[in-house]
């Protein structure tokens, strides 16, 4: 096929073709003796199973996906598609957890809690899946108020675990610090938490088109692995 052909029959424009290409999501095409690109049917292979990617998990991660599912050996390459299950069903969970946490009453920082609902800094982040810097960084910007117990101690007791779950949320949904800090204030002041139920609810369904479209995706993936006839 030409370049047009090849964007005819995947929707995609000559230039994109050339782009998709040089990104390194199709493999290189072979060059006519009249110097012209020359495309065969494991290119389109390819450009479809980056299509159906990119509507599954978004057009730059699956640009980064989709050379490793060309080049690497295809034992990587399954690995990385089950990572994208995965990773969905852990963002999932934590904006499930952030639902559940908004039954706990959030109160303003330094109130005493029991001991027994309290975590340690590590044990808030490994209950996320983040790093402990992350809570740090959230203490910083005022997301996130823990007890102090000594200068270089901290302690999360329930409105801090629940302030937290919010904000892994709603940074996992591609919110910005300001705009949680604005989420939050509004949830302190007015001891009302529509406004997050809504955002988390609404990040649920979108996590789910995303797990209906990387279903769909799977058959274009399975043919891209087949198509380059390694393994079994």
């Amino acid at each position: 096929m030409t370049t047009a052909a090849l964007g005819r029959r995947v929707g995609y424009s000559t230039q994109q073709v050339r782009d998709l290409e040089r990104l390194g999501v199709i493999p290189p095409a072979e060059r006519g003796a009249n110097g012209y690109r020359r495309y065969a049917g494991r290119h389109e292979t390819a450009a479809r199973a980056y299509r159906a990617m990119a509507a599954a998990i978004g057009p730059v991660p699956a640009r980064r996906l989709m050379p490793t599912l060309i080049g690497a050996p295809v034992g990587a390459a399954a690995e990385r598609i089950d990572d994208l299950h995965v990773g969905l069903a852990a963002e999932r969970s934590r904006v499930r957890e952030a639902l559940r946490g908004l039954d706990v009453a959030l109160v303003e920082a330094g109130e005493d809690f029991d001991d027994a609902d309290a975590m340690t800094i590590g044990e808030l982040a490994q209950a996320l899946g983040i790093r402990p810097s992350a809570l740090r960084h959230w203490e910083q910007e005022g997301l996130v108020h823990p007890l102090r117990g000594t200068a270089s101690t901290r302690s999360y007791g329930a409105a801090a675990i629940t302030e937290a779950r919010i904000v892994a949320a709603l940074r996992a949904g591609g919110y910005g610090i300001p705009a949680i800090s604005r989420i939050l204030e509004h949830v302190r002041q007015h001891a009302d938490t529509g406004e997050v139920q809504r955002i988390l609810q609404g990040r649920l369904v979108a996590l789910t088109r995303r797990s209906v479209a990387l279903l769909a995706a799977a058959g274009h993936l399975h043919a891209l692995l087949v198509d380059r006839g390694e393994g079994d």
